[in-house]
């Protein structure tokens, strides 16, 4: 939730692009082919927005703001192992009440972005909560500056904080980028009206929109889902609409990134760090080159991968050539069909049940105890995420629920987050947090489970190809385009730094990545060039993305090791998952044989999905 050095008061992760295209399309929380819909019960956070327990709180932190800088500030290096246990879970306890706060009044504003008075609480409390953690901007800086030496006599200490010594090794990787004192608080005095302004902008004004399909008035999920539409007349009007309403908006969508970028660039800069990706390798405890190999894997297999699937998939809907509305539209030969609540749920317990009857106990409270908020309202964050709030509470799912089998994959997905971060709870505050790149790993493994079951009990030709079909293009919608996704933000950036981009700019280094990636079975409209403006990730988290894409690759080898019968591969999977943010990635993969420094490791994962295709070619001799 929140980060070590220093405390940065955030709203939970915003609703992300999942790997597919999670959309809407009816706007009341129930509907009768779907049946009730749950919603999010936030009390186990608070009670109510004025709740005086939320006051005690922010009462709370602002003391222990207060004393932890009086008891502190100047000492760290002079305290003896024993001490600077108490002064880090001091310090995880402000990190608690932080979390909690802004846990409550983010998840709020989630459920309804345009209910002023929710934009306004999260506002006010993310103001209150930066002004009282200034007084903690000391101790990361100061921490940093502990000699070699004396911080492995602190963490070699018997009755010492040894247990905390990886979220401070990822911290002090951050030595050489570190600031002076007075502009680290600076930087994080303005993130109010910095980043996270502009952030706000941009989710208020996307869930803003609306659209015009056949004189029906659209939300942004409920336009999107139309790509996914039986009827290609509607894909087709529902991808112009977009377009339109995208390309009327182009100036303020080009403003929020040209903003963003810059206010990076000039960070790292002053920072001096090397490229702009740098930030984010070492927030993911990753190395450059195991990302530049996952990359350049990844951009080899685009023809044996998605060139090779569209041209298929062309054939398959008798054209010449796909639009971008056919991208994911279902087979010909599939029936159309809504999945109910109830059905989805026991699909993806039972998927969860038949790997380890824990999985499943671990799922079933986020149905039972309103810890999932499925259906589609208005104002409503668009896409879906987990947001683990803090160790002490639970997480809590968002969904825009509509039935379709992509619907049931998203809701697999999720609380495959949802259960990780339950496991990862027990390492408390500082430790639970996953890096990125591993944090895919339960989500992405929940989904295949689920799919590898309902592929089990499938006998229908035609289902069967369906099913293949809705998981390559899930995969290739997780790999191929978010990979796409990294290199876009990878040349956006480099772009920018030798100028302001006019919109025209953006939208060419959208469609280069576009063109390379999805390859010639594909025409774009007019107006598609226009369709970088909804991703959030791009605002939110820059370089994120190829998470995605490492976390699909990890589970494809992950489920390889578990078809192939390695031994007590379900307890080895709960340790992976409960170790949260305390080992690296090397570590935690060691027990199953795999190691994702390898550039082998990559082509592993990817044969998964070239076996897959490699099944429906055969469909069609």
């Amino acid at each position: 939730m929140t980060s070590l050095a220093p405390i940065r008061p955030v709203a939970p992760l915003p609703a992300h692009p999942l790997p597919r295209d999670q959309n809407a399309l009816h706007a009341a929380n129930s509907a009768p082919d779907l049946g009730a819909l749950p919603d999010w019960d936030l009390t186990d956070l608070y009670p109510a927005p004025d709740a005086p327990e939320l006051a005690a709180d922010m009462a709370e932190l602002r003391l222990a703001c207060c004393q932890f800088s009086r008891d502190y500030e100047g000492r760290l290096a002079s305290l003896e192992g024993p001490q600077m246990l108490e002064c880090i879970e001091r310090y995880q306890r402000i990190d608690l009440l932080a979390g909690r706060i802004m846990s409550y009044a983010g998840l709020r504003y989630y459920q309804n972005t345009m209910d002023g008075a929710r934009a306004k609480q999260m506002g006010d409390l993310q103001d209150q909560i930066t002004e009282h953690t200034t007084k903690l901007v000391f101790f990361s800086l100061e921490f940093n500056r502990i000699s070699d030496a004396r911080y492995a006599e602190i963490f070699a200490a018997a009755d010492g904080p040894a247990r905390y010594k990886p979220v401070f090794d990822r911290m002090r990787a951050m030595r050489p980028y570190q600031l002076s004192d007075e502009l680290e608080r600076f930087l994080h005095d303005n993130s109010v009206v910095g980043a996270a302004a502009w952030n706000r902008l941009f989710d208020e004004t996307t869930a803003g929109l609306t659209f015009m399909v056949d004189g029906e008035e659209m939300g942004i999920e409920a336009t999107l889902n139309l790509l996914t539409d039986h009827n290609r007349a509607r894909r087709e009007a529902g991808a112009h609409a977009l377009a339109e309403v995208f390309g009327k908006n182009i100036k303020l969508f080009s403003r929020i990134h040209n903003t963003l970028a810059k206010e990076k660039a000039i960070e790292d800069k002053w920072r001096k760090m090397p490229t702009p990706q740098t930030a984010r390798h070492l927030s993911n405890h990753v190395e450059p080159e195991v990302v530049e190999a996952l990359r350049n894997a990844v951009t080899a297999a685009y023809p044996r991968l998605s060139h090779r699937y569209y041209r298929l998939k062309a054939k398959w809907l008798g054209l010449d050539k796909l639009q971008v509305w056919d991208r994911n539209a279902p087979l010909p030969t599939e029936t159309p069909r809504l999945i109910p609540w109830t059905e989805a749920r026991a699909t993806v317990l039972d998927a969860y049940a038949s790997f380890s009857p824990r999985l499943a106990e671990l799922t079933e409270p986020f149905f039972d105890r309103g810890w999932i908020d499925a259906g589609v309202k208005p104002g409503k964050a668009p896409g879906a995420f987990a947001h683990p709030t803090v160790t002490t509470v639970h997480p809590y799912v968002l969904l825009n629920y509509l039935g379709k089998p992509r619907d049931v994959m998203t809701l697999a997905h999720e609380l495959g987050h949802g259960v990780h971060q339950r496991l990862a709870a027990d390492q408390g505050e500082l430790l639970a947090s996953t890096p990125l790149t591993l944090a895919e790993t339960a989500s992405v493994f929940g989904e295949m489970l689920t799919f590898r079951a309902l592929l089990a009990r499938t006998t229908d030709p035609a289902e069967r190809k369906a099913l293949l079909a809705g998981k390559v293009e899930d995969m290739i919608n997780t790999v191929v385009r978010q990979i796409a996704f990294y290199d876009f933000e990878c040349k956006l950036h480099a772009a920018r730094a030798a100028g302001e981009l006019t919109p025209e700019d953006i939208n060419a280094l959208w469609m280069s990545v576009q063109a390379e990636s999805l390859g010639d079975a594909f025409e774009f409209m007019p107006g598609y060039e226009t369709f970088w403006t909804y991703v959030p990730h791009f605002v939110h988290s820059p370089f994120y993305v190829y998470a995605y894409a490492f976390g699909d690759g990890l589970v494809n080898a992950l489920y390889a090791a578990y078809e192939e019968g390695l031994p007590d591969f379900q307890s080895k999977y709960f340790d992976l998952l409960s170790a949260g943010g305390s080992k690296h990635h090397k570590d935690l993969l060691a027990p199953f044989g795999l190691d994702a420094s390898d550039p082998a490791f990559w082509d592993k994962g990817l044969s998964m999905i070239e076996g897959f295709i490699d099944e429906l070619e055969a469909m069609e001799a």
